[in-house]
């Protein structure tokens, strides 16, 4: 039952198994998710561990029930044994190569990590600077410093992956303060808020450890000798020797992948997707997904949107829902805007919000080198720049005006301000064309999405990277050994689990090489 604590599981679980309570032993709830295909006959579903005064017996007596199954133990992380004590450098510190400096150096390697951004208090600072008096750092943003852009986010840890690793991930959230629930949700977040303070956490962990970290420092090179990386050049006045580099710089690092094009590094184009931001009222989306505006037992709904233009071949499709949020500014760049969306842990603000994106694929760059993607991006971030009045204001239009030409009215969360603009300046023709196209199917999905209390805001551009930093079996540069690309920077993940994923995949290929 909806309104049932959850302290009843344990009778419910004996229940269904005809036992009494107190043979149920060591519960703990492993997965928890929301039913709400029945609305308003809304279900929370669990999925429960726990152990018996006699397991095999009840296996035995309930051989045919196939929610019962008997749960392998799970294995412990793999510990290296190195016959030499490898130097890496890990550059960035989102969670690519958060996770990868942690996994290094706990098994002994000798690890240096630098952030051309700031510690996140400092970097808090400088957002809150930007979003309220428009204090621009091109070098301390939401895109730039510790923990990269996923610290102004929502702090989703779902992921499309099913790899042994994630858990690992969790865990280490969860010893660095997330909160448990994350290791059993069926779509885990963090918050904005709590993941400030489990950056903090991990930091420190990390000097434990040993690990010699370099706020306010970046990147400006790669020193080779016979195609293998030996050193970095950083802030373009030192070099630092690095037996292995760890390149996992984010997706709005357009410089480096500036610096690595100039050093023929083996890149090539990626599709991505672009478009815009729509905000509705919490409770609106709430009443359409739940039958109900409110719930103390229910969390702010979420909503996942798909639909593909058969005749273009184009997909259409909502990003990186923020339920209870707030839109933000994400620029890292002067005259240019692209837009995120951001929730703290209880996900309690007025409005939910979402990018409602279309696939842009490599023939939309009107360019074949790798950093074509880089430019198309640019290009309709400056006009969205431009179109916002060219003070950091974001443009906006009543998603009504946007779709019929006429109705609504713009209600946004988005700091440091929107201002009324016509979208269709700030996005290819196709972009908008295949929008309105969409937004009808999404309306027939979900009925009351197109209203007046909609707001569009523009750009959301930078959904992936646009490009994918080559790489062999073992995580190695095709061009250049020595050199690690990872995670969604690189092009091989897309959020903060398959990042860091992809960061603990990396070092455990270099670990590899210095295994006894």
């Amino acid at each position: 039952m909806l309104d049932e604590d959850e302290s009843v599981l344990p009778l419910r679980i004996a229940e269904l198994l005809v036992l009494p309570v107190e043979s149920i032993l060591d519960w703990k709830i492993v997965r928890k998710g929301i039913d709400a295909r029945k609305k308003p006959n809304v279900l929370r579903v669990y999925t429960v561990d726990f152990t018996t005064q006699n397991d095999s017996d009840v296996l035995a007596a309930n051989s045919e029930n196939q929610k019962l199954i008997e749960t392998p133990l799970t294995s412990a992380e793999t510990v290296f044994s190195l016959h030499q004590r490898p130097k890496v450098l890990v550059v960035g510190m989102g969670p690519a190569g958060l996770f990868a400096a942690l996994r290094l150096a706990k098994n002994g390697a000798d690890v240096t990590l630098i952030e051309r951004g700031k510690p996140v208090e400092e970097r808090y600072r400088d957002v809150q600077s930007f979003w309220n008096e428009r204090n621009f750092n091109p070098e301390s943003n939401i895109q730039f410093g510790e923990g990269g852009a996923g610290t102004f986010s929502d702090g989703k840890l779902n992921s499309r992956l099913n790899n042994p690793l994630m858990r690992n991930v969790l865990e280490t959230l969860v010893q660095f303060g997330a909160p448990e629930e994350i290791l059993y949700q069926a779509k885990p977040h963090v918050g904005s808020d709590r993941l400030r303070a489990v950056l903090i956490n991990f930091r420190k962990q990390l000097q434990k450890l040993g690990v010699d970290i370099r706020f306010s420092t970046r990147l400006t090179g790669i020193e080779t000798t016979q195609g293998k990386v030996v050193a970095a050049q950083l802030n373009d006045n030192e070099q630092l020797p690095a037996e292995q580099l760890i390149l996992a710089v984010g997706h709005s690092a357009r410089d480096s992948y500036q610096m690595l094009s100039e050093k023929a590094v083996r890149m090539e184009q990626k599709a991505f997707a672009i478009g815009l931001r729509v905000e509705h009222p919490l409770e609106l989306i709430n009443s359409i997904q739940y039958g109900m505006p409110k719930h103390p037992q229910l969390p702010a709904a979420e909503y996942s949107l798909a639909w593909n233009n058969r005749k273009s071949g184009r997909g259409v499709y909502s990003f990186c829902m923020c339920p209870g949020g707030m839109v933000v500014n994400a620029a890292s760049e002067e005259g240019a805007i692209v837009v995120n969306g951001m929730s703290d842990f209880k996900r309690d603000a007025q409005r939910s919000n979402s990018a409602l994106v279309v696939a842009v694929r490599s023939d939309d760059f009107g360019a074949t080198d790798p950093l074509a993607g880089v430019r198309f991006q640019r290009r309709w971030e400056q006009q969205a720049f431009t179109a916002g009045g060219g003070n950091w204001s974001a443009p906006a239009q009543p998603l009504l005006e946007f779709l019929q030409g006429n109705g609504g009215r713009i209600n946004s969360s988005c700091q440091p301000q929107v201002v009324a603009a016509d979208l269709n300046a700030c996005l290819p023709k196709f972009v908008t064309d295949e929008l309105r196209l969409a937004l009808p199917q999404f309306e027939r999905k979900m009925r009351g999405f197109i209203c007046e209390e909609a707001t569009l805001i523009g750009v959301e551009t930078r959904t992936s990277a646009p490009l994918r930093i080559l790489r062999n079996a073992d995580c190695e540069s095709v061009s250049h050994a020595g050199l690690f690309p990872a995670g969604e920077g690189a092009g091989y993940a897309g959020g903060i689990m398959s990042a860091a994923v992809d960061g603990l995949k990396v070092a455990d290929s270099i670990l590899g090489r210095y295994s006894k």
